[in-house]
């Protein structure tokens, strides 16, 4: 039992080769959302703009995204850390509002590490969703 490594997931690899998973929202009040999965991602000298950039590209470009693409993404929230609680809503996290990330930080200055996951919506969605969360597909 001595051989078993017991190092958090989001400590494995450095900050310079991440992965990180990107809940692309659709629709809060019928929780349609897909899941990015970005693999080496360079937390340290990523923007958060550019990493908008990035997921917008995928969404218009690779397959299985063309429900996805009429929207308008421009926000990144962190949603969850790895090993940290999750929120109790399942498409959002609708408290910590400071979680919302600026363009133009870095995304290792927004804490994001290692495993984590960032939601990618619509704000005036978020914010109508947010003044009345109901939930119209249980």
């Amino acid at each position: 039992m001595d051989d078993i490594d017991d190092t958090l997931t989001n400590l494995t690899k450095p900050l310079s080769s991440a992965t990180i998973t990107v809940r692309v929202i659709k629709s809060f009040e019928y929780r349609v959302a897909k899941a990015l999965v970005l693999h080496d991602l360079d937390l340290t000298h990523t923007t958060v703009g550019e990493l908008k950039e990035k997921v917008a590209g995928i969404v218009k470009m690779q397959a299985g995204w063309k429900p996805y693409r009429t929207m308008e993404f421009d926000t990144l929230k962190l949603y969850t850390k790895a090993h940290g609680a999750k929120t109790t809503n399942l498409i959002i996290n609708l408290e910590n509002d400071e979680w919302i990330l600026d363009n133009d930080a870095l995304l290792a200055d927004t804490g994001l590490e290692n495993e984590a996951e960032v939601s990618f919506f619509n704000r005036s969605d978020y914010d109508a969703f947010k003044a009345s969360p109901e939930i119209k597909w249980d």
